[in-house]
């Protein structure tokens, strides 16, 4: 096997893994990865993750890379924080939930970081389509229940206050019973005065 034939079975797959590698050529020498790099052919993730060097990068990329590298897991956080407007400034590395333990990985195409959560709160997320695959997104109330369970030391307004939430957006597009209904579900204390904390700063900042 040449490097087109390789070329041509793994182009469909964004990012590719050692194991569907061997999906497609069984007995594969794993010797032709290090040569390819070499020849700038492709890039190594993180072990066992490749991608081709040509591959046009943007943020639906990342998602979707994010996802591969570490399953299960969905964008939260600071990522999806910015997918839906609702902070002022990008973001530099793609953050995420997953259920297993808490990771982080700096590759060629920057930093994924994932924060574990217990089984149990690892809902409140969709599929968004991209390019024929698909990526797992926390609904916009399930990333606000993600960041507020997971800071701990918001314990006041001011901590609210120093995040630069756009509350306008928020206010506007949040759907408060969806909150409501899964913190229910969660059913913590710590994290039920966090949300009235949440409450009461987008109310200050909107009315």
């Amino acid at each position: 096997m040449n490097y087109r034939q390789f070329h041509d079975a793994m182009n469909a797959f964004p990012v590719f893994s050692i194991r569907e590698i061997e999906k497609h050529f069984p007995g594969f020498d794993s010797r032709r990865l290090v040569e390819w790099q070499d020849k700038g052919y492709i890039q190594k993730l993180r072990n066992r993750f490749y991608y081709f060097s040509g591959n046009a990068v943007n943020e639906r990329y990342l998602f979707f890379a994010a996802n591969e590298l570490y399953s299960p897991s969905y964008i939260s956080l600071e990522s999806a924080l910015s997918w839906y407007g609702y902070i002022p400034e990008g973001v530099f590395q793609v953050t995420s939930c997953s259920s297993r333990k808490t990771q982080s990985f700096d590759t060629p195409l920057g930093g994924f970081n994932y924060r574990h959560i217990k089984p149990a709160l690892f809902f409140g997320y969709h599929l968004e389509e991209w390019n024929n695959y698909h990526f797992a997104i926390a609904d916009p109330e399930k990333t606000v229940i993600d960041y507020l369970y997971l800071h701990h030391k918001i314990s006041e307004p001011d901590d609210l206050e120093s995040l630069r939430w756009k509350s306008t957006e928020m206010n506007n597009s949040l759907s408060m019973v969806k909150i409501d209904k899964y913190a229910s579900h969660i059913d913590s204390k710590a994290l039920r005065t966090r949300i009235k904390l949440f409450k009461e700063y987008l109310n200050a900042n909107t009315s």
